[in-house]
């Protein structure tokens, strides 16, 4: 059972709820990006190269043809440029979401280090040297 604890402690630590809050909302995120690369900037584009719809385009390799034996219809074999466009412009998409979103993150952050930025502690050395400075200056000892 010292197991089942061992895990339940892990599983609970507040970097591995983080992370699995993280990952969903990213799988989240990545479907809004897909919907908006597929739907809204895609058409256009496509609309400008012709009409055609990014998934549409493929090289085929090997036509379909029936088996003379079997009789049944082999599938033609077609490298699916279009789908793979439309994943790289995904992927561009989301990473410089992600870019612009950690810019923004980092430039707020570096505002509120500057902000708190707190006064540096002296050490003991320091006070006792300044406390003997302070008594030299009252009795007038000029160093």
């Amino acid at each position: 059972m010292k197991i089942v604890k061992d895990f339940k402690e892990f599983a609970m630590k507040g970097n591995v709820v983080d992370m699995a809050i993280g990952i969903i909302i990213g799988a989240a995120f990545g479907k809004i990006v897909s919907s908006l690369v597929a739907d809204v900037i895609m058409p256009p584009i496509g609309l400008l190269i012709g009409g055609v719809t990014f998934t549409d385009i493929v090289i085929p390799l090997r036509d379909a043809f029936k088996d003379p034996v079997t009789g049944k219809m082999t599938e033609a074999v077609v490298l699916k440029l279009g789908s793979f466009l439309q994943t790289l412009f995904d992927f561009i998409v989301i990473a410089f979401s992600v870019f612009l979103l950690l810019k923004a993150m980092l430039k707020v952050n570096k505002k509120k280090q500057e902000e708190v930025k707190p006064d540096p502690v002296p050490s003991k050395e320091e006070i006792l040297l300044t406390e003997i400075r302070d008594i030299l200056k009252t009795k007038n000892i000029n160093l």
